[in-house]
């Protein structure tokens, strides 16, 4: 009880004073090890496990892939994208919020990042549906709450991450366990969308001849081509998840040269946007390794799991545990959450009978929830941003798509079938 009044309560206390999370890992850590092993060795044993986070074939693919998904941000992909999207969602009541979302789900698939689909997606819908009549705090909602799915959709960053805070769970199982969540995300928000959009009577948009749409689907497929190569190579063996974040930039580069998306000097502010941050989440992971220690050392994982198994009920735990995260995900990005959580509630998740694959997923989906919360979402920010609206005026707008989606959060905790049935179909767990 002492180690984590005094672990938590220093971190969240300079996290309070506006230190950066990863300096408040670090030092929280360190000054609670200072209370159980000697200053020398609390010192060394902080600096050994530091490099040991970071010293991982396997995180490689972590800077790859933001690179690669960088590489497509810059250029015109967020447009054919967009095309595509409103090819498929073009006659559904509302038609253009389900082209931000459907969007956002293959933008944010091939980018990794969220905050790069609700900025990109979002920069490119919100005039279009000002121009249609939408309402920009209902256009920011959609864009906010459906940025998240493409964090669940491979390749994701955020699930290799958790792959190696668990200690080597499949990245394949988990690839192709996150279509089904991803996709479910997505559509809890266009049938939260097409019940609004059918009440105020959102206009639906035309759809273009056979021509025009076999144009839009022709320039869509060669950024979607990166993701059926990358996956499929990975599930089949052919390389692994490094490899295949390697073969993502290689593709996406040669396909910025064949389309001529971005001039020398965009290519050297993606290179240096992505060492930017590869080495916030780099230090992020070495902070981590010495606060897990930490908290091994101590016994928290223990008492908390302890705590948490007197309830008996595996339903009743699991319930607490998502309740726990939604919390977290208010107060603390998906990345650091996913690096300090994991090592606590894991072992709990085994202990009840979830897969490693369904928790890995469960919890993704429940951090991503957070990211579109206030006060620290940062989806949240990027969307109002984009749509030029106030947090305050999004907030009455995003609640019925909350809502939904932790409804969606309680069908994928409790039916395992929705996160392991496509795993298990093709032979990787």
């Amino acid at each position: 009880m002492f180690a984590s009044i005094l672990l938590f309560g220093l971190f969240f206390l300079m996290l309070a004073q506006g230190i950066a999370i990863s300096v408040a890992i670090a030092v929280s850590s360190i000054l609670t090890g200072l209370f159980f092993l000697p200053p020398s060795v609390a010192f060394f044993v902080a600096t050994q496990k530091m490099f040991a986070g970071v010293d991982s074939f396997t995180l490689l693919a972590i800077p790859f892939f933001i690179l690669a998904g960088n590489i497509m941000n810059k250029g015109g992909i967020a447009i054919r994208l967009v095309n595509l999207a409103k090819l498929i969602g073009g006659r559904l009541p509302g038609s253009l919020a389900h082209t931000n979302v459907i969007a956002n789900m293959l933008f944010g698939s091939i980018s990794g990042s969220a905050i790069a689909a609700a900025a990109a997606v979002g920069g490119t819908m919100a005039p279009l549906q000002k121009k249609e009549g939408y309402d920009p705090t209902f256009s920011a909602a959609v864009n906010i709450a459906s940025a998240p799915s493409g964090i669940l959709i491979p390749p994701s960053g955020p699930l290799i991450l958790f792959s190696l805070v668990s200690g080597g769970t499949s990245i394949s199982a988990l690839f192709i366990g996150g279509y089904v969540p991803g996709l479910l995300m997505g559509l809890s928000v266009m049938i939260v969308a097409g019940v609004i959009a059918k009440r105020r009577k959102f206009p639906v948009s035309e759809i273009p001849g056979f021509g025009e749409a076999a144009k839009i689907v022709w320039q869509a497929l060669p950024p979607l081509l990166m993701v059926v190569v990358v996956i499929g190579g990975i599930v089949i063996g052919a390389f692994t998840a490094t490899e295949g974040a390697a073969v993502a930039v290689l593709y996406s580069f040669v396909l910025s040269l064949i389309y001529r998306l971005a001039t020398w000097r965009e290519y050297v502010d993606v290179l240096k946007s992505s060492m930017v941050t590869s080495a916030v989440i780099l230090f992020l992971i070495a902070a981590s390794g010495v606060m897990s220690y930490v908290m091994t050392i101590t016994g928290i994982p223990d008492a908390i799991a302890d705590a948490l198994l007197t309830f008996k009920n595996p339903i009743v735990i699991l319930l607490i545990m998502n309740i726990c995260l939604l919390i977290i995900g208010f107060f603390m990005d998906l990345t650091p959450a996913v690096l300090i959580f994991t090592p606590i509630f894991l072992p709990i998740a085994r202990e009840v009978g979830m897969d490693p694959v369904q928790f890995g997923l469960m919890m993704i989906f429940n951090l991503g929830i957070g990211s579109m919360t206030p006060p620290v979402g940062s989806v949240l920010f990027v969307g109002c941003s984009i749509a030029g609206v106030s947090i305050e005026k999004v907030a009455k707008p995003l609640l019925p798509f909350f809502i939904t989606l932790v409804i969606a959060l309680l069908m994928i905790t409790y039916i395992p079938a929705l996160t392991l049935g496509l795993p298990r179909l093709l032979g990787l767990m």
